[in-house]
């Protein structure tokens, strides 16, 4: 039997290491954490959703696939009812207003010993702006294609004292490293987002305008090398 699990999700599975003891926040289905299992890639996996229906349907497909006795199910608004001894976390699928809250209301996480694996579904460079001022550090992100949409993927650690500039919120360095083949699509994709918006901005002028047009001179020249 088959999981059907999307190349989003196959991406976040791709940054979890051997042996890890992985917690699922928002784990919808639960394909996630059985797809780690079943190909011996985490020891256990703690699997959590803030709402019951998804957490059953968890628990019914864990058995399903033969692996409910390495998997802990918990009914948890984001990390707070769930258990802290595990070496990766992964969000996926959530907006960054979601993501920073859960991150905000757990101090705890704010520490070396976690890898966070986070697909953010929008509002990315104000994640990767409060990342950066809560001492997180991106240590990899690459790009996966579902469909017609283009998700980011990223690993960060509790790693104070780095910092990006504004037009790194946007395309970050480890971006750039990764070189990944969709990346000229992407940040196409971003740089024609951003001109909307400079384009509204333009009749009024002003530092928002100003600044805007600084990141799109930057994100521009990228462009141009990453043809």
């Amino acid at each position: 039997m088959k999981l059907p699990l999307s190349n989003r999700l196959l991406t976040c599975c791709q940054f979890v290491h051997p042996g890890d003891r992985v917690a699922d926040i928002g784990c919808d289905h639960g394909y996630l954490g059985i797809y780690l299992l079943k190909n011996g890639i985490a020891s256990s996996v703690i699997a959590s959703d803030v709402n019951e229906s998804p957490l059953h349907s968890a628990v019914i497909n864990a058995h399903k696939f033969g692996v409910q006795d390495q998997i802990s199910f918990h009914l948890s608004d984001g990390l707070r009812n769930v258990p802290r001894d595990f070496d990766c976390l992964v969000c996926a699928g959530m907006g960054a207003d979601t993501m920073i809250s859960i991150l905000e209301a757990a101090p705890w996480i704010r520490n070396p010993k976690y890898r966070l694996v986070l697909q953010c579904q929008s509002k990315r460079p104000e994640l990767r702006k409060y990342l950066s001022a809560a001492g997180f550090s991106i240590s990899r992100e690459t790009l996966a294609k579902d469909g017609k949409f283009i998700y980011p993927v990223m690993e960060v650690s509790y790693a104070p004292g780095g910092t990006l500039a504004p037009w790194e919120y946007y395309i970050t360095p480890q971006l750039l490293e990764d070189n990944s083949p969709l990346l000229p699509e992407f940040l196409a994709r971003v740089i024609r987002g951003l001109e909307e918006s400079a384009m509204g901005l333009s009749r009024e002028g002003g530092e928002k305008y100003e600044a805007m047009s600084e990141i799109l001179r930057h994100l521009q020249t990228l462009k141009g090398a990453n043809p």
